[in-house]
C-alpha cells in the first residue's frame, strides 16, 4: 500500500497515542470522523497497522535483567527450534540472523540467578541448540522509534 501524506499523519498520530478517539484523530489530521475511520480501517486491512498494544516496563514487572543470546543450531531442527522459541514466555524477541549465529534472542530474567537457570535448564535444551553466547544489557539507550517518521526516510524520501 502506498501511503500518502494523510496516511502518514494518521499512522504517526496512532503510533504516538493508540487510545486517541476517532473524533480527535480526525481533528488532528483534518478529516471528518467517517473518512478518518475508513482510512484507519484500510490501513489495518492492508497490514500497515498490525494491532494496538499497551507498552509495559519490564523492570516494573520484576524483570531486572535483559540479555541478548546468540544461538547456533543444527539447521535440520530449525522448525522445532522456532516453534519452541515462540512458546517460551521469557523470550521477548527472536530474529533469524546472518553471521556466526543463526538466531538472536532478546530475553528477560528477574536477576542473574534466574538468567543462569534459564540459560542452563531451558535455552540450551531447546531443539537443535549447539552453541550460545550471551551478552547482558547494562542500560537501554534507545528502545523506541517512530516507524511513521522513519518511513519518511526510505523509498520516496520526504513524503
Amino acid at each position: 500500500m502506498d501511503l500518502d501524506a494523510l496516511d502518514h499523519k494518521i499512522v504517526a498520530a496512532l503510533e504516538a497515542d493508540a487510545r486517541i478517539s476517532f473524533a480527535a484523530l480526525a481533528d488532528l489530521v483534518g478529516l471528518s470522523k467517517t473518512p478518518c475511520w475508513k482510512r484507519v480501517k484500510a490501513l489495518e486491512d492492508a497490514g500497515v497497522i498490525r494491532g494496538y498494544r499497551t507498552i509495559l516496563d519490564p523492570a516494573q514487572l520484576g524483570f531486572g535483567l535483559e540479555a541478548f543470546v546468540q544461538v547456533s543450531i543444527d539447521v535440520e531442527l530449525f522448525e522445532s527450534f522456532e516453534a519452541a522459541v515462540r512458546r517460551h514466555p521469557l523470550i521477548w524477541r527472536c530474529h533469524a540472523t546472518t553471521g556466526e549465529a543463526d538466531y538472536l534472542l532478546h530475553i528477560l530474567a528477574a536477576d542473574m540467578a534466574a538468567l543462569d537457570r534459564l540459560l542452563r535448564q531451558e535455552l540450551n535444551r531447546l531443539p537443535g541448540v549447539r552453541h550460545t553466547m550471551t551478552s547482558m544489557s547494562t542500560r537501554e539507550i534507545k528502545s523506541d522509534i517512530s516507524l511513521a517518521d522513519a518511513s519518511r526516510h526510505i523509498g520516496g524520501g520526504g513524503r
